[in-house]
């Protein structure tokens, strides 16, 4: 036999103390709750800060929502295709391993700068500027789908 398996016997353990039942018993008049204060009165609320004003107060309401349906692109301008070599095919696989595109997703290409060398270039989007640019310099687009 250890401690832990040791209990009471049957019928022996003691009723629990009833307090606030007047001066004569144990726990009378204060009914342990010392004098005055706000313990000795009530409860109070979780959320309660001793009358600073709460935080529930202190932060703004949220305004507008998170649209679970926005397509997200990786962006990257024409002017940065100028690293690859002319008449290279230029994906989103290849950007990756330059450097150029961080995250996995779709990709898409600006019209920001100016594209020099003869490309293939493969993106998911193009801006209206960048189909320009590319085909100026003799590339071709396509669209992943």
């Amino acid at each position: 036999m250890k401690l832990h398996h040791l209990k009471p016997a049957p019928g022996s353990k003691q009723a629990k103390t009833r307090v606030g039942r007047g001066e004569g018993g144990h726990r009378g008049k204060t009914a342990g709750r010392g004098t005055k204060g706000s313990k000795a009165r009530g409860s109070i609320p979780a959320w309660f800060e001793g009358g600073q004003t709460p935080i529930y107060r202190q932060l703004p309401k949220l305004k507008g929502f998170k649209n679970p349906n926005k397509e997200y692109f990786a962006l990257v301008n024409v002017d940065k295709l100028n690293g690859f070599r002319k008449g290279s095919t230029v994906g989103p696989d290849e950007l990756r391993s330059q450097g150029l595109v961080k995250k996995r997703g779709r990709v898409k290409v600006l019209g920001e700068g100016e594209l020099t060398k003869e490309l293939t270039v493969r993106a998911h989007a193009f801006s209206v500027g960048a189909v320009e640019k590319i085909k100026a310099a003799g590339g071709t687009i396509e669209v992943i789908d």
